[in-house]
């Protein structure tokens, strides 16, 4: 073991398709309200695009080929949890688990993404 500690998650980082910014956007800057940030001059020529909100970092790679997390994901906190059930498009059933309500949605490239909120 090393003389470093992890302290903290800086982004996460889900695959899309080649030349579907314009659809993350829609998605992750739209439906979920996430501000985009401006991917560093070194790193745009790849495509993609990042986002933010608070702490949290956002990150769409695109990855060719291309195939989405059906299991892997990011969970998402929200402040109101049925507002969010109500604006994403074909959201789960609510489930609980203890300390939070939680349900998923996958994006337009079919990544799942977690949304919850605490009790």
């Amino acid at each position: 073991m090393g003389s470093f500690r992890v302290i903290a998650l800086h982004h996460v980082q889900l695959a899309m398709p080649a030349g579907a910014e314009a659809i993350a956007r829609a998605f992750y800057g739209g439906n979920l309200g996430l501000d985009e940030v401006p991917k560093p001059a070194s790193l745009a020529g790849r495509g993609g695009v990042w986002f933010a909100a608070g702490t949290l970092a956002l990150h769409l790679g695109v990855d060719d080929p291309f195939y989405p997390a059906k299991k892997a994901h990011p969970a998402l906190t929200v402040i109101d949890l049925a507002a969010a059930h109500v604006a994403l498009p074909d959201p789960t059933p609510f489930e609980r688990l203890p300390g939070l309500r939680r349900f998923y949605v996958a994006d337009p490239f079919g990544n799942r993404i977690e949304i919850v909120q605490p009790d």
